[in-house]
């Protein structure tokens, strides 16, 4: 966030603060301050300064959101841990005489400090001053925004950087809701209010990257480099969500919502000029179309962004009406020929439409957060179905569920897995949780931490598709896992590929120095299996034994003696 004399919040966060590291973050110039369970546990003398307090003393203990503007608690309130390592997050805060002022906040997370972190705040109210006061050119002396000057010139340099790398470039054009009510009931100055807070949202709602203007009276524009027309739909619904939650202007509520037109480069035009005329055709259109919603220029995008907004719905609904249901593959032993586990999967039994692929609606499920809900529904099934195997007296075996990211970054995660197990009354040897390799890599300190706690719980930990994210080889001794899963890219072609045939060896032999099992999936065919049975691998599953079936047909296969194959 910072240059100069800041300490960047990333780097600062590998120090020990005890000691002589405070004196060094007493002379950074910004705010900085450490927290932890939400609670300041220092303050360095730029923040007790721009905070008006006498004294450290007057902070300690208290909750930092305690000295954020009302408008921004929400962002806080919903845990410091989903700030830490994102990109700068504008908001207000406020000083003890009840003045509020604008800073840049950047959150990294304590290593090896559980639910501790560094925030680091720089003071950017000089700038919203000088803005204010029409002192930078091309700036709007309103919001502190780039203005009209500034906006064909960004447009042009983002469309010349595209066609040099061949990217792309998406442009909106956005317009307030029936702003002139606001003017009209509450007069110009809490209009002026309105769209100073709405700018900070906007701007609080895209990339780092992107460049956020307001064009004139209550319309904004927005240019960003894109990789694919998904990039445009998540922030044009990240705006709409900002935007929407109620704002307090002059002691009064007001909820306000936007329109979105937006044209995306040589889809709808090849030029700066001709994406602005169609971004203003697409907003013409969403207001038309009952606005507080997006729309593109091209009706194929406006289709496609019509059927993944139907999709979110439905899912929603799906959640509520139990339509998904779980499907079983079973694991099998290679040396004794039985099932011993299996993968439990989570299918869309849509009333009207079918089966809904999995590939279709997990991604937007990832993307609008719905796939914690759904991930947890799965665990708490998934246990019920197996303790119902084991009180027919069946075999017991251990039923492996898929962790998201999002379920994995939960604090929540540990209280769900052992509210689940008293509910279900299933033994916690009989339940794997499956996490991906690249998953872990993100923050290896927490994941320890998380994983740590889980398998004290007595639950199986397994890490999926091994040897296909990040090279985590120097962690790998430090996470308490029982179980490497071979990712189906290293054994499609085993019996055929002598380079691959060498990685899943290794793998395999890995796997067993740690003495893990290992569980190879995506055996197809009997060469696999033959390499995988001559090579020491456990465990096979995949379509040689049995695709993926609902519980009835997974008891049926249960009560044989050995497996058929296919």
């Amino acid at each position: 966030m910072s240059s100069g004399g800041n300490v960047n919040a990333s780097a600062a966060a590998e120090v020990n603060f005890a000691g002589p590291e405070h004196e060094l973050l007493d002379l950074v110039s910004a705010l900085i301050c450490l927290l932890r369970d939400g609670r300041i546990i220092f303050l360095n003398k730029a923040g007790i300064g721009a905070l008006g307090l006498k004294n450290a003393e007057q902070a300690l203990g208290r909750e930092l959101a305690d000295f954020v503007g009302t408008d921004d608690r929400y962002l806080v309130e919903a845990g410091w841990d989903l700030l830490a390592g994102k990109d700068v997050v504008p908001l207000k805060l406020l000083q003890s005489s009840g003045v509020l002022f604008s800073v840049e906040m950047r959150v990294g997370r304590i290593p090896g400090a559980d639910e501790t972190f560094l925030v680091e705040a720089r003071d950017i109210s000089r700038f919203d001053q000088e803005a204010a006061s029409g002192l930078l050119f091309g700036y709007d002396p309103l919001t502190g925004l780039p203005d009209r000057n500034l906006f064909a010139d960004r447009i042009s340099q983002a469309v010349l950087q595209a066609n040099r790398i061949g990217a792309s470039v998406a442009l909106m054009i956005m317009d307030l809701d029936l702003f002139s009510l606001v003017n009209d009931a509450l007069g110009q100055a809490a209009g002026d209010s309105l769209l100073i807070e709405v700018a900070r949202r906007i701007k609080m709602g895209v990339r780092e990257t992107d460049t956020v203007v307001r064009l004139d009276g209550d319309r904004f524009g927005l240019v960003m480099a894109i990789a694919g027309v998904e990039d445009s739909v998540n922030i044009a619904e990240k705006i709409l969500r900002v935007v929407k939650e109620p704002f307090h202007i002059d002691g009064q509520e007001v909820v306000a919502t936007l329109s979105i037109g937006i044209s995306v480069l040589r889809v709808d035009a090849d030029a700066a000029d001709q994406l602005t005329k169609n971004a203003e055709h697409a907003l013409h259109f969403a207001k038309t179309s009952g606005r507080n919603q997006y729309q593109f220029f091209s009706k194929d995008m406006n289709r496609k962004a019509r059927a993944r907004l139907e999709l979110e719905t439905r899912m929603r609904r799906a959640l509520a009406n139990e339509e998904f249901i779980v499907y079983y593959q079973p694991k099998v032993s290679i040396d004794s020929d039985t099932i011993v586990g299996a993968e439990a999967l989570v299918r869309w039994l849509d009333p009207e439409k079918g089966i809904v692929s999995p590939g279709e609606f997990i991604p937007v499920a990832e993307e609008t957060g719905q796939i914690e809900a759904i991930g947890n529904w799965v665990l708490l099934k998934s246990c019920e179905q197996n303790k119902v195997w084991q009180d027919m007296g069946l075999a017991p075996i251990k039923v492996s569920v898929n962790v998201s990211a999002r379920q994995f970054r939960s604090r929540s995660l540990h209280d769900t897995v052992v509210d689940i197990l008293a509910r279900t009354r299933l033994d916690p040897a009989w339940l794997e949780l499956e996490i991906t390799e690249s998953m872990l890599m993100n923050d290896v300190d927490m994941a320890v931490r998380k994983m740590t706690a889980l398998r004290d719980l007595g639950v199986g930990l397994s890490i999926d598709d091994f040897g296909t994210g990040y090279s985590s080889l120097s962690y790998l001794g430090q996470f308490p896992i029982t179980t490497l899963k071979i990712d189906r890219a290293f054994i499609a072609d085993v019996e055929t590929n002598p380079k691959t045939a060498e990685i899943a060896r290794a793998i395999i032999g890995l796997s067993r120095g740690l003495n893990l099992q290992v569980v190879a999936e995506g055996a197809e065919v009997a060469a696999q299996v033959r390499f995988l049975t001559q090579n020491g691998c456990d465990t096979v599953q995949g379509f040689y034994y049995s695709r993926p079936v609902p519980a009835d047909d997974f008891e049926r296969m249960m009560r044989l003696p050995g497996m058929a194959r296919g």
